[in-house]
């Protein structure tokens, strides 16, 4: 949980972690996100946590999907062996696509400006997943829940990064609340085995104030 005092907290994912080295990678999406684009070198930041659960790591060949900002959380997991596919609305959102070997990642884009045009689902069949130790996901529920649906039955054991409003990132207040987990804490990283695909995943969530939406594209 990253705090700006005077403005308001939000959750983010550590995109470096190695060594002394640490580092967030912020999209500018709501008030505190803004004010954090607006620090500089010298600016001090608050942090709690970790909180939830974290991705199972491996140092064999794993597979990497991810949508959008949804690279920050993945990008630690990128090793020698990875192969990515890595997706974004348009060419200038697409993120650590230069971490990964030449010849080990696919690029897609919504409006083919960069790369396939579609989405990381649309192509999933031209990659052979048993060749991976894991395969790990993070990005829009609307990508998630088209790849669960093409993993369910022969990758239970893939995981997913989960996306919800968190506030006391602690499993008190329930904002971050899907089918009775709470993210912060029973995640962000579930695998696909243990989701509910006739709940609540990929079609409601709560918003800032707590009512229940329709997750649209």
């Amino acid at each position: 949980m990253v705090w700006v005092p005077g403005v308001g907290e939000i959750p983010l994912s550590l995109s470096t972690i190695k060594g002394r080295r640490k580092s967030i990678t912020v999209k500018r999406y709501g008030i505190v996100s803004q004010a954090l684009l607006k620090y500089k070198p010298g600016d001090r930041i608050f942090l709690r946590g970790p909180y939830g659960t974290g991705f199972t790591l491996t140092e064999e060949r794993n597979l990497i999907i991810g949508g959008g900002s949804g690279m920050a959380a993945l990008r630690p997991l990128i090793n020698d062996k990875s192969f990515g596919m890595v997706s974004a609305k348009t060419g200038d959102e697409l993120l650590f696509t230069h971490e990964f070997k030449e010849n080990s990642i696919m690029i897609m884009t919504d409006d083919g400006s960069s790369g396939l045009k579609g989405f990381p689902s649309d192509y999933l069949e031209s990659v052979d997943i048993d060749q991976f130790a894991r395969i790990y996901a993070c990005g829009p529920e609307l990508m998630l829940k088209a790849l669960y649906h093409k993993l369910k039955d022969s990758r239970p054991d893939a995981e997913f990064s989960m996306e919800r409003i968190m506030k006391c990132g602690i499993g008190i207040c329930d904002s971050c609340s899907i089918d009775g987990r709470q993210i912060c804490v029973d995640g962000p990283v579930v695998r696909v085995g243990e989701i509910n695909p006739d709940g609540e995943f990929g079609h409601q969530k709560l918003d800032i104030s707590g009512r229940r939406i329709e997750i649209h594209l």
